[in-house]
């Protein structure tokens, strides 16, 4: 379980740390830097889990454990560029749009196999596997039809001799779906946290 901790201060981090959780996801660079810094006392692996801009991907790559939302070789290639030495490779997901709306990031389904094998290329970079973000529905048999493509898009890769073991699906709303289709992370924030004020995107 990842615990998305956007918007929440470094004293409600260390209390979701101290009643277990140990992975903590965040979206906005800015706002998460200080906070590594703030709890770097902790044993915590921090994952980012927005989308990735080109002039925040030395940051991302020097700070945190894992990424989440890679669906540009462009970007893949600038986070194991940035990679520091002597750290372990950075653990990575492509982002795949499994709800079809413009709205969302990542690349086709039809499009993962390609990218993925130009990333498992990438020094500096492990691809673990492949995340995706269902419609906000309240539907559980589409939460599923949109997973279980997911699942599909990650077995066909298997299948054709990619390593892959993530499955980084399912958020407070529609977890127990992502669940039964097979997710080995889940983002939650909500259910841990609580509802957060809005906030603008940066």
């Amino acid at each position: 379980m990842v615990a998305v901790s956007k918007s929440q201060p470094p004293e409600a981090i260390r209390a979701a740390f101290s009643a277990g959780c140990r992975d903590f996801g965040e979206n906005y660079v800015q706002d998460a830097l200080p906070k590594i810094d703030a709890l770097s006392d902790l044993p915590i692996t921090w994952h980012f889990i927005g989308g990735v801009q080109g002039n925040k991907a030395r940051d991302v790559a020097a700070r945190f454990d894992w990424v989440h939302a890679v669906d540009r070789l462009k970007i893949a290639a600038a986070l194991a560029r940035n990679r520091p030495a002597g750290k372990a490779p950075l653990n990575a997901c492509i982002q795949v749009n499994i709800s079809g709306e413009a709205t969302k990031g990542g690349i086709a389904p039809d499009e993962a196999s390609a990218l993925a094998r130009e990333m498992v290329l990438l020094e500096g970079l492990k691809l673990r596997g492949l995340m995706g973000i269902a419609s906000a529905t309240a539907d559980p048999a589409r939460q599923r039809a949109e997973f279980a493509l997911l699942r599909r898009v990650f077995d066909t890769l298997r299948a054709g001799g990619l390593a892959l073991d993530t499955l980084s699906m399912g958020m407070s709303h529609d977890l127990e779906a992502a669940l039964l289709e097979g997710a080995t992370h889940v983002r939650v924030g909500t259910a841990i946290f609580g509802e957060r004020e809005k906030k603008r995107a940066a």
